[in-house]
């Protein structure tokens, strides 16, 4: 996995940090814009969130049967506390054998993880994804992009990420045919503190 986690980006392995600084960048309307045209929840939905952090995206829907993986504790943690039975939360990078336990899913969610992986990586995560969907359930995924249009202070914030392997728009899609058939990519540029972002939407 290819991340940065020294020097001032040490402090975003801090659920609480990260969860602010997120918000501070808009996260709240990213999310529920996300949830409404992406996500399309309904009650009893079945969720897998592979590299779900401390698990935000949870405030924004409804009753779902959801299943969170993510290999920080710190993370995890806050998930449970702040959430508690409301989902299933796991501390460990999710697995071939988890297929063997876990239901099969309308919805797997990668938010922010792709660029945090190698082109072999992010192969394995789809495919474990497809996996783990039902017949005709969805991979969701969100990541920074590099785009030539883009605003070059987002272009600045970008680079700056975490992850190091934020891509184009046509690399995220070559990696997501690779096992999809017809992914669905979007790019959006936001304005207020601009930023670009890649969503991915891939059915099984």
């Amino acid at each position: 996995m290819a991340q940065i986690t020294n020097g001032v980006r040490a402090i975003l392995s801090h659920p609480l940090v990260y969860s602010t600084l997120q918000t501070m960048m808009g996260a709240h309307s990213s999310r529920k814009s996300f949830v409404e045209n992406y996500v399309r929840p309904f009650p009893g939905m079945k969720v897998l969130d592979i590299g779900c952090g401390p698990a935000d995206i949870l405030a924004y829907l409804p009753t779902v049967d959801y299943w969170g993986f993510d290999i920080s504790g710190d993370y995890i943690r806050q998930a449970r506390k702040r959430f508690g039975a409301v989902g299933q939360f796991h501390c460990r990078q999710f697995a071939l054998e988890d297929l063997e336990t876990l239901p099969l899913f309308d919805v797997v969610l990668a938010s922010g993880l792709i660029h945090h992986l190698e082109d072999d990586e992010a192969i394995n995560v789809m495919q474990l994804a497809r996996r783990a969907l039902k017949p005709g359930g969805r991979l969701l995924s969100i990541d920074p992009c590099l785009d030539p249009s883009q605003n070059l202070i987002a272009r600045l914030l970008i680079r700056g990420d975490r992850g190091q392997n934020v891509r184009t728009r046509a690399a995220y899609e070559a990696l997501a045919r690779v096992v999809f058939e017809s992914p669905r990519i979007e790019v959006r540029h936001r304005a207020w503190i601009p930023y670009t972002h890649c969503f991915m939407e891939c059915q099984r």
